[in-house]
Order: C-alpha cells, then sequence, then structure tokens
C-alpha cells in the first residue's frame, strides 16, 4: 500500500509537469509515449528506497554476540574441599580457591552486545559456572551520545575500581585471580546500580568515576533496604612514554556497610563455628601497568608488567558463633595484600608469565571475642608461572604451575592446563 500510494501520487504529479513543460522544444506526442517506462523506473526508484534504508537500519543494529568456551584440568596436592585463606575468612558463597581436581569445565561466558540507537548502548554477559549454575555477570545500558566526555552506565556491572576487576575470567593472564582479590573482593567486584565516568580534555588519559550501588556483594551484604549499599569513587591516569612504551595508573576506594556479613571459621577450641559482621568496610587499590612494544607493534614481541596493592579497614560489630554462644563485640581489622606479574611474549603466539603475591594479616582486634577467635601469626602467599600459546586472537592454550601457601599448616602444588576459545564477534579489550 504504501509503494502504491507513492506511485499514484506521483502519477498524478507527473502528468501535469508533463503538460505544463510542454513547448515547441518538448511537444507533448513526444513525451506521452515513453510514460511507462518512466512509471516503471518510478517504481523501482521507490522500491530501492523503501528497502534499503531499512536493510541497513537493521544491519547496523544486529547485536554482537559471543561465546568463550573456557576447560581445564587441575592437579593439586591439597584437597580443594579444605582450601582456605589463613586469617582471612570470607562468606561461603565467595569464588575463592583453585576449583576442583581433575578434568571439568571452567567458566565460559554468552555475551550479547548491541546499539540500542543513537542514543545507548546495551550488553548482557551470561556466565556458565563449572557446577553446572549460571548467573548474570554484566547486564547494562550505557549512553554514547553525551558531550564533555560524559559516560553513563546503568545495571549490573563489574565495578571500575583497580586494574583487574572490570575484567573478564578469560581475559586474564593466569588460570586464577590473585589471592588479594579472593581475600578482599570474592575474586571480583559486580553490583547492581549507576556508574558515571569522565574523560578529561587532556593531552594524557586522565579519568574520573563513581558509582553508587546495592552492595549486594562481598564484601557488602545484601539486604532489603531503599537507597544503596556500596558507592565506589576512582581515578586513572596514563600515556605514552615514546614510541614503545605505555603505561596507566589508578587509585580507587570501595566503600561498603555490610550488615550480618556470616562467615565460618573456626575458634581456639577448634570448633568451626559461624560469625557475623555489621559494620562500614573501605577498600583502597592502588594499580600500575607498564606496557613495552617495540616502536608500538606488539605482534611478535611485548611486555606487560602489572601490580596491584589492596588494604582494607573494616569496623563495626562481629557476632561469634550465631548458633550458639552468640557472643557481640567490637570488631576491627586493618589488612593487605598485593601482586606482581609480569608477562612476556617471546616470539608471535608465545607468552611466558610469572606472578609472587602475598596478604599482610596486619591487625585484627575482636575485642572481647580475642577470647575465642584466633588471629593467626601468618600471612598467606604464592608463587605462579604459566606458558600459553595462541594459534590466534579467538584461541589460547595455558599450562600453569603454583606453590600456594594460602593454608598456615600445608603448601598446595598446584598444576593446571586451561583452554580458552572465542566464537562470534567480541569487542576490543581494555588498555
Amino acid at each position: 500500500m504504501p509503494c502504491r500510494y507513492l506511485i499514484t501520487a506521483a502519477l498524478s504529479v507527473a502528468a501535469p509537469t508533463v503538460a505544463l513543460a510542454a513547448s515547441p522544444d518538448n511537444p507533448p506526442a513526444q513525451t506521452q509515449p515513453d510514460a511507462p517506462e518512466r512509471l516503471r523506473a518510478i517504481e523501482e526508484r521507490i522500491q530501492r528506497l523503501e528497502t534499503a534504508p531499512a536493510t541497513a537500519a537493521a544491519n547496523s543494529f544486529n547485536p554482537a554476540i559471543s561465546l568463550i568456551l573456557s576447560g581445564r584440568y587441575a592437579n593439586l596436592s591439597q584437597d580443594p574441599a579444605t582450601y582456605r585463606l589463613t586469617g582471612f575468612p570470607v562468606p561461603s558463597g565467595a569464588d575463592i580457591g583453585p576449583g576442583a581436581r581433575g578434568f571439568g569445565l571452567a567458566e565460559s561466558e554468552l555475551g550479547v552486545y548491541a546499539n540500542v540507537d543513537p542514543y545507548f548502548y546495551g550488553g548482557l554477559s551470561y556466565a556458565l559456572h563449572p557446577d553446572d549454575t549460571a548467573s548474570v555477570e554484566e547486564a547494562f545500558v550505557q549512553t554514547i551520545a553525551l558531550s564533555g566526555g560524559l559516560t553513563v552506565k546503568a545495571g549490573r556491572s563489574f565495578s571500575g575500581i583497580g586494574y583487574l576487576n572490570a575484567q573478564h575470567a578469560h581475559l586474564w593472564d593466569f588460570v586464577d585471580a590473585p589471592l588479594a582479590y579472593q581475600a578482599f573482593l570474592g575474586t571480583q567486584f559486580g553490583d547492581d546500580g549507576v556508574q558515571v565516568r569522565w574523560l578529561a580534555p587532556t593531552d594524557i588519559f586522565l579519568e574520573f568515576g563513581a558509582e553508587l550501588g546495592r552492595g549486594r556483594a562481598f564484601p557488602g551484604s545484601d539486604r532489603d533496604r531503599n537507597g544503596s549499599g556500596a558507592g565506589t569513587v576512582f581515578v586513572h591516569a596514563g600515556g605514552d612514554a615514546g614510541p614503545s612504551h605505555s603505561w596507566r595508573a589508578g587509585l580507587s576506594v570501595l566503600g561498603t556497610a555490610p550488615r550480618n556479613r556470616a562467615f565460618a571459621d573456626t575458634d581456639l577450641a577448634g570448633n568451626t563455628v559461624t560469625n557475623a559482621f555489621s559494620g562500614d568496610s573501605r577498600l583502597w587499590v592502588a594499580d600500575f601497568v607498564w606496557k613495552y612494544a617495540p616502536n608500538g607493534n606488539a605482534a611478535d614481541t611485548n611486555f606487560i608488567l602489572q601490580a596491584e596493592y589492596l588494604r582494607r579497614h573494616e569496623h563495626g560489630d562481629l557476632i561469634y558463633d550465631t548458633v550458639g554462644a552468640a557472643t557481640a563485640a567490637p570488631y576491627d581489622a586493618r589488612q593487605s595484600g598485593w601482586y606482581l606479574q609480569g608477562v612476556y611474549q617471546f616470539r608471535r603466539h608465545w607468552r611466558a608469565g610469572l606472578r609472587t603475591e602475598q596478604l599482610d594479616r596486619g591487625a585484627v582486634d575482636y575485642g572481647s571475642n580475642n577470647a575465642n577467635l584466633a588471629r593467626p601469626d601468618f600471612s598467606p602467599s604464592k608463587n605462579s608461572v604459566m606458558l600459553d600459546y595462541s594459534p590466534s586472537e579467538f584461541s589460547r592454550i595455558r599450562l600453569q604451575f603454583a606453590r600456594d601457601h594460602a593454608r598456615a599448616d600445608v603448601a598446595d602444588n598446584q598444576a593446571f592446563v586451561q583452554y580458552q576459545m572465542s566464537l562470534g564477534a567480541h569487542g576490543a579489550h581494555q588498555f
């Protein structure tokens, strides 16, 4: 109907136009026989105008769909069921430790990303876990048309604190997250809320950001209340140092207010008890990354040096043995951790890396519950070495060995073989 309507309108306009335009140089008798051909040309042109823009618009907003398939084999000298970070108890739901022994799937990801319209961009990342469960890692909308270097994101997403936190697991240079990330963030901090970033109009890269969220994830705790339960502030700076060097540094603060955040612990009598913390938690993160690629060409050879330092202060009240003694007392803890890693691509497709890391037990005061709970004189540590081969930018096979001293009484010798395969369209990665 729209096409026929336009043709009819064109006919009604074309005939008078021919008559009005008739002249000795262009007599009506010479133009009338060409009318059917002219009408067919008008119809074809209208069809092209109707179909071509619709096709182009549909293609331009088709979502990019990607699937990251990951699996591994793990050989562990200690039982992973007894894994713990001595002196750094975390909630039972936190994802820490080396995982199960033997063959198994690692975390796989299904991603769907696209422009919503000229003003918004949206994305969904769905994680498939080794225990056959699934969860939404990210589901957000983000502005793409604001001026002045401003970007707003709303929904569920990984926080912009630190360097490693915002990266999906398949981007990590090692099989697992550093101990500091496991102890203070439960491996990775993501939340439901809103994020604002501002890119300053400077010669160097300078970005400021802030987030306000529900605070549902560790180190926070989900609770039924209006308002927010977590907030962050971060700043990142970076730039080039000649044609072969580049860098990025950052400073971040994460504040949460957990209520009855429960975790399992072992008391001085050797009993396993459940404690609960309510109060304020502040985590500071300093990060630095330096990259080297000869004349900016990273295809054959490059080197990446990466480090982060995390320091947490928590204070409030702690209830010892919530299902038994239920003894409440003031609680104050200041603890920290760090990691340093280097990854060297010594030839095309091949990389080798080293990572050393440690947690500092710091100062922990349970108040009157010092008579019930241990304060171990031990700082967990770990050293890892890896070698990976990437036949293309879509596939990678990795071999990793680690000696893990997370438990005070034993060392865990760990060996991993991991594969990662990327199917479909996948966006560019951050610096």
